[in-house]
């Protein structure tokens, strides 16, 4: 179930791939991207065109702009390629792009994809309110060295592994005060670096619960197809293509780290060493090269990349 070997592995990117401009060719250039801006425009009850095409890159920045933001060229891109007769072996995608994927893969359709990533930024973003927190990159330590740091910091307290990226790339989250003490110990405890992120909020912790529950209330109204391609789930790295299972994994996600290392790591011991990286930036393709020399990853995130792309 793990892998076609024909054909590529897909990758969807989550936040931090976005910038000012990015979709406004797909629209200009073709027909399901003005079908799509069109939707969540009227979806989101905002005008995401405006905030995708003009920016400013701070508002852009915005959960609940950048996460739509993101999901929709994501979705364009794919639509396209399985238009023009391209299908992906598997698919995954980082923390917000696992919903990209799972469209991609046919569970859900745009606009419940839309409507599900609307209710997942805005009660992200209340979260944060309810709960502050922040995160932090750390740099040089492996994950079983970031979880014995945290767990050496003397707090009541959040602070944990938010996601795994690559072997020595490791996010971790939590509230303020215990994640800007783990920073202050981090180089003395061997880190290369250690970088705090401009978040609203300690994504992919415990502190999401109130965001957790908002989108599980709506997860369970909605029915997620069984799928006919494998997607590998953030939260344990495996795949799946049964819905039910897909549905647990995404409402257990806010809270649990995404285990991005070992889903690529994975991804290729089932058979792949070739990746198409669908949407924005080039994150996770950086990502792959840091986990294995030996992977190739292709990006498409405009319009003249996905017009000269050859298999």
């Amino acid at each position: 179930m793990g892998y076609n070997g024909l054909k590529k592995s897909w990758i969807f990117p989550g936040q931090a791939s976005q910038f000012v401009g990015m979709g406004k060719d797909l629209f200009d250039s073709t027909d399901v991207g003005k079908k799509y801006y069109n939707l969540a425009n009227d979806i989101l009850e905002v005008d995401i065109q405006d905030i995708s095409f003009n920016g400013p890159e701070e508002k852009l920045k915005i959960t609940k702009y950048t996460q739509p933001a993101i999901f929709i060229v994501s979705s364009v891109i794919s639509h396209l390629l399985i238009e023009n007769g391209h299908v992906p072996g598997c698919v995954a995608g980082h923390s917000l792009g696992e919903y990209s994927a799972l469209k991609a893969a046919g569970g859900i359709s745009f606009e419940t994809g839309l409507e599900l990533v609307k209710i997942r930024s805005n009660s992200m973003d209340k979260a944060g309110i309810t709960n502050p927190g922040t995160m932090a990159a750390i740099i040089g330590l492996n994950m079983d060295s970031v979880v014995k740091l945290a767990n050496s910091i003397k707090t009541n307290e959040v602070v944990v592994a938010a996601n795994h990226n690559t072997e020595n790339q490791i996010v971790i989250s939590g509230n303020i005060n215990a994640v800007n003490e783990f920073v202050s110990i981090a180089k003395e405890n061997g880190a290369r670096m250690a970088i705090p992120l401009n978040v609203s909020g300690a994504f992919h912790s415990s502190l999401m619960q109130p965001a957790r529950e908002e989108l599980a209330d709506k997860l369970n109204s909605i029915q997620i197809s069984d799928i006919n391609i494998p997607l590998y789930s953030n939260v344990n790295a495996k795949p799946t293509m049964k819905g039910s299972e897909i549905k647990e994994c995404l409402i257990s996600q806010l809270e649990s780290p995404v285990l991005w290392f070992d889903t690529i790591n994975n991804m290729v011991s089932n058979g792949t060493l070739n990746f198409l990286e669908v949407g924005p930036g080039k994150v996770l393709s950086g990502l792959n090269k840091k986990i294995n020399r030996d992977i190739t990853t292709t990006n498409i995130g405009t319009f003249e990349e996905l017009n000269s792309y050859e298999v």
